[in-house]
């Protein structure tokens, strides 16, 4: 790529939220059910238990650009990560600064400058090695 955007920055945050809400469940290892299915009559079932949506698991290349993306959270102030993760996950201005303890114009003005210190960082030139 050869210039990163505040929101070439920003969908690439949303898309690794995205990518680790697909990821499977960790799951204690060890503890399984012995209790056999039991097979009901329609009468029975009638509240069935619902089942958990759960979407298809994300590509290898989905899980790469995530954990790429997992790296520059690093080039980040704590509060800024949660601000970046915050809004990356979808949750709404109002949430994000009450959570930030300021209104709700500085947290997007907190928010785009770290999105800019990540583009920035990305788009340095690389010291070539000779």
């Amino acid at each position: 790529m050869a210039d990163w955007t505040l929101d070439d920055v920003a969908a690439r945050f949303a898309e690794a939220a995205e990518t680790g809400r697909r990821l499977p469940r960790v799951r204690v290892q060890g503890y399984f059910n012995v209790w056999p299915t039991f097979a009901r009559d329609t009468w029975e079932a009638y509240p069935e238990e619902e089942r958990d949506y759960r979407p298809l698991p994300p590509s290898p290349d989905a899980i790469d650009r995530m954990l790429e993306t997992m790296r520059w959270v690093q080039w980040l102030k704590v509060e800024q990560r949660h601000l970046v993760w915050m809004r990356a996950r979808r949750y709404g201005w109002r949430d994000i600064s009450i959570r930030a303890a300021c209104c709700t114009r500085t947290a997007q003005r907190h928010w785009q400058r770290a999105i800019q210190i990540v583009a920035d960082r990305l788009n340095e030139p690389r010291a070539v090695a000779s």
